[in-house]
């Protein structure tokens, strides 16, 4: 089901981009760290058989290990949140070691716990942020409890650090107090920023839409015009052919053709005009109930709703709300047309309009072959379409007048199952829509 009429959050960068960036970066500075412990190494920095040296090695080259198992299942493109908090929970990990290793509770290398929360919000936003902060959190707590219970001694190639209760208290806080608020406002700017790329984005699909919509208007101008006349002398012109006598049913039959192509075509001319030149709604109290019924006995006797497809009304017999009761009569009639399109012959189109609570709403449903996922991203976009003989701008005249009125669709459809679109009107009591005198 999709839903249209809202603006919804996008991300920024795709996750498996970020990821890519993330882990290469962590294991360029793997590689960096690797170098100085070998060059404190060989400058004798270290003893040779100095624990510190030892256990930061192997603290490395594990988290080395692990970034390259996630980079092979990054190639791999599957699990990608999954390799993130993997990362994210190796990372605290190797900061608990490093900091062990440079003074314990008051080492100076807790302050890495903030950077690895900050990468987990650039990651995933909040979730990523929490992830880390909580693998943080528990890393250093177990670490604090080690030492002062003496489940772990100090590295025995390092002078003991010796911290008052109240020293201890200050250093636990601290650390808490920084996986606590740095998360909060990495996650909370993360997912601003999300929003904001979503909405530029989505602001710069607009712009272009009303470009496309731009262009299409300076040609439906000179288009209209020049089609019209000569389709309004030939529907003229066949309306009189086929009261003349004399006319053998296979006569009467290739009227009914070109009668019927040339009302086609007078609805595509429609939907370019409606499309290209929109008009700002004019809103009044109008039951829709009514005009749904309206439409449907008009489609009843036009097009493939005489032969072939049965058309029906459904639902309450009056409900008004606040529309323009025209561009109201456009929205159905566009969706009923699509729903007759898209029947096989013997099938039923129906019309429906309903109370849900406080709100309104219009139901099109159909029992054609349905529309697949892919087809539902772009179903409202002008020109596409999933019929040879379709011109993908009736829906796309239902969308923007929805979008002008605060309409919202939804689709729902099963492919071989049919389809329904569902629009939500408003209010059934358009008295609390409609401006006060």
């Amino acid at each position: 089901m999709i839903k249209l009429g809202v603006p919804e959050a996008l991300g920024a960068a795709p996750l498996p981009r970020r990821l890519a960036v993330i882990t290469a970066a962590r294991l360029v500075l793997l590689s960096i760290a690797l170098a100085l412990v070998g060059a404190f190494y060989l400058r004798g920095k270290f003893a040779h058989d100095s624990f510190t040296l030892r256990t930061a090695i192997w603290a490395f080259g594990a988290s080395f290990g692990v970034a390259g198992v996630c980079a092979v299942f990054l190639r791999a493109g599957s699990q990608l949140e999954r390799i993130a908090n993997v990362q994210l929970v190796a990372d605290q990990l190797i900061w608990t070691v490093i900091a062990y290793l440079t003074g314990g509770v008051a080492s100076g290398a807790t302050s890495f716990y903030g950077l690895s929360c900050l990468v987990g919000a650039s990651l995933t936003g909040m979730r990523g942020a929490t992830v880390a902060a909580l693998a943080g959190g528990v890393s250093y707590g177990t670490l604090v409890l080690a030492l002062e219970r003496h489940w772990l001694s100090p590295p025995p190639d390092q002078p003991p650090s010796l911290l008052t209760g109240d020293e201890l208290t200050f250093y636990v806080l601290l650390n808490l107090l920084v996986l606590t608020v740095v998360p909060l406002l990495a996650g909370t700017l993360a997912e601003r920023l999300r929003w904001t790329g979503g909405e530029l984005e989505a602001a710069t699909e607009r712009a272009a839409q009303a470009e496309r919509m731009a262009a299409l208007g300076r040609l439906s101008a000179g288009l209209a015009h020049e089609i019209r006349n000569p389709l309004g002398s030939i529907a003229g012109s066949i309306q009189l052919l086929r009261t003349a006598a004399g006319l053998s049913a296979e006569d009467r039959q290739l009227c009914e053709i070109v009668q019927r192509e040339t009302n086609r075509l007078n609805d595509l001319v429609t939907d370019m005009v409606d499309l290209a030149r929109p008009k700002s709604p004019m809103r009044t109290n109008v039951d829709v109930a009514r005009i749904a019924r309206e439409v449907v006995e008009l489609a009843s006797k036009s097009g493939r709703a005489v032969s072939d497809v049965d058309v029906r009304y459904q639902g309450v017999d009056s409900l008004t709300v606040w529309a323009d009761g025209a561009q109201l009569r456009q929205l159905i009639w566009n969706l009923l047309r699509n729903a007759v399109q898209a029947s096989s012959p013997g099938d039923t189109a129906v019309v429906a309009v309903e109370r849900s609570g406080e709100v309104a709403q219009l139901r099109v449903s159909d029992r054609g072959a349905g529309i697949d996922e892919a087809a539902k991203e772009r179903l409202f976009d002008a020109f596409f379409t999933t019929r040879s003989q379709g011109t993908g701008m009736g829906l796309a005249v239902v969308k923007r007048i929805a979008d002008d009125h605060g309409f919202t669709i939804q689709v729902e459809s099963d492919r071989g199952r049919g389809a329904t679109f569902r629009v939500t009107l408003g209010p059934a009591d358009p008295a609390s829509a409609a401006p006060k005198a």
